[in-house]
């Protein structure tokens, strides 16, 4: 598995290839449907983000509460189709790459190519393997969703694949 720190470079991300396995360190940040939903209302009415797209990851998962001595308890990846209907538009806006389980659309797929992005995704069912691999979290925005708020976490060998990488080449084509 590689060992890669984000933010990755444009270089990073190009030589990425689909069904590689990855070890991720750095900041990501755990956005779900409805979160995803108040984004769009900011773009919409032109209100900032609560989080700078060209710096950020987002992970499609939503954190269980913490466990005595620890960041973060169980946080598996959901199911990323759901989110086909914002990453295009997030990644045009210059969104880093997405984090999730299952395969994207072909939009999606097309605005990865098209920005040079990829797509990582999280084993289903091993949540609390990922939880583990959470340093620290903090809440960043809409804490009425609870655990679908946006987190910003630090993640160390966070394990993941390549699931379609910045050439539009996906795991799940094979």
């Amino acid at each position: 598995m590689k060992k890669l720190t984000l933010p990755l470079s444009d270089e990073e991300t190009r030589a990425l290839r689909a069904g590689e396995g990855v070890l991720l360190s750095g900041t990501i940040y755990t956005a779900r449907d409805c979160a995803h939903k108040r984004l769009f209302a900011l773009l919409d009415e032109g209100k900032p983000l609560p989080v700078d797209l060209k710096q950020t990851y987002i992970y499609y998962a939503g954190p269980c509460p913490a466990p005595a001595g620890k960041a973060c308890g169980s946080c598996g990846p959901t199911t990323s189709a759901r989110m086909n209907a914002f990453a295009p538009r997030l990644l045009d806006l210059g969104l880093c790459g997405m984090i999730g389980k299952g395969e994207m659309s072909e939009e999606t797929r097309a605005a990865l190519v098209r920005n040079r992005k990829a797509y990582f995704a999280a084993v289903g069912g091993a949540g609390a393997s990922y939880g583990n691999a959470i340093r620290k979290m903090e809440l960043v925005a809409f804490p009425d969703l609870l655990s679908e708020a946006i987190y910003r976490m630090e993640v160390v060998d966070f394990p993941l694949v390549v699931a379609i990488d910045s050439e539009g080449n996906s795991v799940y084509d094979r």
